[in-house]
């Protein structure tokens, strides 16, 4: 490859997988740059700076380039030869399944990696180690929403239409999504909407960018959007706005779901969500009186103990008002990662095998075993969820092997986790840069980054997309695929860990033939030929499925289910105690927990460390003024950030972004509550109450409360640059 060609690929970052093309630069500060590529559907050339900056994390300076093993006399983590650290993390996995057997060895993923990756993890957890306890981080983010779809429709897809479909509704109803902060390429569709004579309602307790675009805007309590989706069906009722034609002839359970909204009148529901009236009705007749209209969730209703019925509360909407199963309407989720979407399908979530077949489905369980070459019974049951697996850590689960992911900062009850991850036997992390969860391991392993491997993603709207390889790793670096085949080796399957991504999708599509998310007609050739392939695409001249659906449901007689919900409180309210709610998010500079983008200049300048953003008259009742440091204290720990007052949040609400690590470390405080469905922790409402911090003294010195882990030596504040990389120094992980 010449230093000029230019190689399409995808943004490294979230589900919109916005088309780019890279142009190597021979310089390894900043080994290529982003050239705009107009010709891809979804983002037409739009990128956001996050996108524009990307090449910045391949630079040699923020990036792992050999691999580093904790020395047992010196506590630290220092170089080491591929050689010497396959072996260790081979040893220390094999010690372990031999010393407490197979399920005491966790594996735990990330929703950013390839599907290739994705499939080859879950089958190295399931074939290799034989432990049922796989899960990865996507689960905290959509996984209440494919729980509700699985339920509503038999089927989960982010999006049952292309984003194209968006400007050409009539209504668009956004609960929990801030578009222009989040997927800033994905706002125009918005727009464009509007541009169209189309209804934008956004449902947020903020006044976002986002929401500062709708025609209408619902600020409700964080944690009531159920109540508040029940008292919009109340009305679409009592008003005489079901489409009964539609719920007869193509769904079933509709009169439990109706008792359900019937018992939230529109008054009970004003009181419990602070939405007015008059909007509700407002709302109900922007949405009912379109011809066509559609409701996307993101994760403000997602991330609760209530998620799933959350979800199912605003599908029954839809299929009350016949916005289902119909060109340009229906319900959607708005996948967060980059993979969320396709690294659930194909094998490391922990109850399910490649193409969305479950674990406990006999059939399920002989297709993929004939394809892996072993014996159904030799697979594993069902293990634990996400949280779960990490809370088990250190008990019965004695060591972990981690790719992709950085629960130190990302997961709920941080502070907890981080002990969890200290008290393991053994800790293995491979990863592009050295997290913070990466930081605690006996074993680093440095892998290739997104332009340097070959591999597929899926996006939100079910579009599988191709990734090539536009520049070549340095050296010391290789390929999660590489890891995972030489690990399988030393641990003694020396076949069926190809290193071809390729050879590892076409597996994958064999694997997935005939299940609920069937690859099995998608090739590499067809994927850049086509601009990508709607799943499902059974086989080479099947077109894919861009649109879901429309001709019946993928239940078992093709009816839609309503499941039938009430409004439940949040697993943790406010009280005298702790009398603020908390809710957290991103910004659009940073990128879930910044482990990447914390190390890219601009992104910093724009976003440089955590806030708490108040409202003036709490603000004024506390006595804080601008920037003042303030102390949000739940009762799981503490946090300290800047105030920054705006009156584009509730006067009960506070939010924070969850993107740093130290004291502002949003996820120290919120509740891993789960839902019992989806099994998704309570991200986004706890109790929490506001201290002003003096601006000297001790008492700034504790920031993550009773449940914190002490650290030997100052606070680690992540930082770009190679002087993060060296340990020496440092105390053993286990001793801390």
């Amino acid at each position: 490859m010449s230093d000029a060609a230019t190689v399409p690929t995808h943004c490294p970052y979230c589900a919109l997988q916005c088309g780019m093309s890279l142009r190597p630069t021979g310089t390894p500060e900043l080994p290529a740059e982003v050239v705009e590529r107009s010709d891809f559907p979804v983002n037409r050339g739009a990128l956001c700076g996050k996108g524009r900056t990307a090449p910045s994390v391949l630079s040699s300076r923020v990036r792992l380039t050999e691999p580093l093993v904790r020395r047992p006399d010196t506590g630290a983590l220092e170089p080491a030869s591929w050689e010497e650290a396959l072996a260790a993390v081979a040893d220390g996995l094999r010690r372990t399944r031999a010393d407490h057997g197979p399920d005491a060895v966790g594996v735990f993923g990330g929703g950013g990696l390839t599907n290739e990756k994705a499939y080859t993890l879950g089958k190295f957890a399931r074939v290799v180690l034989g432990t049922s306890q796989i899960d990865y981080n996507g689960r905290f983010c959509m996984s209440s929403a494919a729980a509700a779809h699985q339920r509503a429709f038999g089927l989960d897809r982010g999006l049952p239409f292309p984003l194209e479909d968006i400007p050409k509704t009539g209504c668009v109803v956004l609960v929990g999504s801030n578009l222009a902060e989040t997927m800033p390429p994905a706002l125009r569709y918005l727009t464009e909407l509007r541009e169209n004579g189309g209804k934008l309602v956004v449902v947020d307790p903020r006044r976002t960018r986002t929401a500062e675009q709708a025609d209408l805007h619902l600020a409700p309590r964080p944690g009531t959007d159920l109540a508040l989706a029940l008292g919009m069906l109340h009305l679409v009722v009592a008003e005489g706005r079901v489409d009964e034609a539609f719920v007869e002839e193509r769904t079933d359970g509709w009169e439990g779901a109706r008792a359900g909204a019937m018992s939230h009148w529109p008054e009970q529901v004003e009181r419990i969500t602070g939405v007015s009236v008059p909007q509700l009705r407002e709302a109900v007749a922007m949405f009912c009186d379109a011809e066509n209209a559609m409701v996307l969730t993101a994760r403000g209703p997602e991330q609760q103990s209530k998620g799933t019925d959350t979800v199912g509360a605003w599908i029954n909407l839809c299929l009350a008002t016949g916005r289902a199963g119909r060109p340009l309407s229906g319900y959607g989720c708005l996948t967060g990662q980059g993979n969320g979407q396709g690294g659930r399908e194909h094998g490391q979530k922990a109850d399910q095998l490649p193409g969305y077949r479950k674990l406990d489905d006999p059939a399920a369980r002989a297709h993929v075993a004939g394809v892996w070459g072993v014996a159904p019974e030799s697979l594993p049951g069902p293990g634990r969820s996400a949280y779960e697996l990490l809370d088990a850590l250190g008990g019965e689960i004695k060591a972990l092997l981690l790719m992709g992911s950085n629960p130190v900062v990302s997961a709920p009850r941080a502070a907890h986790v981080e002990g969890r991850l200290r008290s393991l036997d053994f800790l293995a992390v491979a990863d592009v840069v050295l997290s913070e969860t990466a930081e605690l391991a006996d074993v680093v392993l440095p892998v290739t980054q997104w332009a340097e491997e070959t591999g597929t993603m899926t996006n939100l709207e079910g579009r599988v997309l191709l990734r090539r390889r536009a520049l070549t790793a340095p050296a010391g670096v290789r390929s999660d695929l590489e890891v995972l085949h030489g690990l399988a080796g030393l641990l003694g399957r020396e076949k069926g860990f190809p290193t071809d991504p390729e050879e590892v999708f076409d597996e994958l599509r064999r694997a997935s033939a005939g299940g609920p998310a069937d690859y099995a007609g998608i090739s590499y050739r067809r994927i850049e030929e086509e601009q990508g392939v709607f799943w499902p695409c059974p086989g080479p001249e099947h077109a894919g499925t861009p649109r879901l659906f429309l001709d019946r449901f993928a239940t078992a007689d093709g009816r839609a289910r309503f499941v039938p919900v009430v409004h439940r409180a949040a697993a943790e309210e406010t009280d005298a105690e702790y009398p603020v709610v908390l809710t957290t998010g991103r910004v659009v500079s940073q990128y879930q927990s910044g482990a990447q983008t914390r190390r890219v200049d601009e992104l910093n300048a724009a976003a440089p460390g955590p806030f708490v953003e108040l409202h003036p008259r709490l603000a004024e009742r506390l006595g804080v003024t601008e920037g003042e440091e303030l102390a949000v204290v739940s009762r799981r720990g503490r946090a300290v950030a800047p105030a920054r007052i705006t009156a584009s949040i509730r006067p009960d609400t506070v939010f924070m972004p969850f993107h740093w690590y130290g004291e502002g470390r949003a996820n120290t405080l919120v509740n891993p509550a789960l839902d019992p469905v989806s099994r998704m922790p309570e991200f986004k409402v706890c109790a929490v109450r506001l201290e002003r911090v003096p601006t000297a003294g001790p008492e700034r010195v504790p920031t993550a409360g009773p449940e914190r882990v002490p650290t030997a030596g100052p606070e680690r504040v992540p930082t770009a640059g190679p002087e993060r990389v060296p340990t020496a120094g440092r105390t053993s992980r286990r001793s801390r």
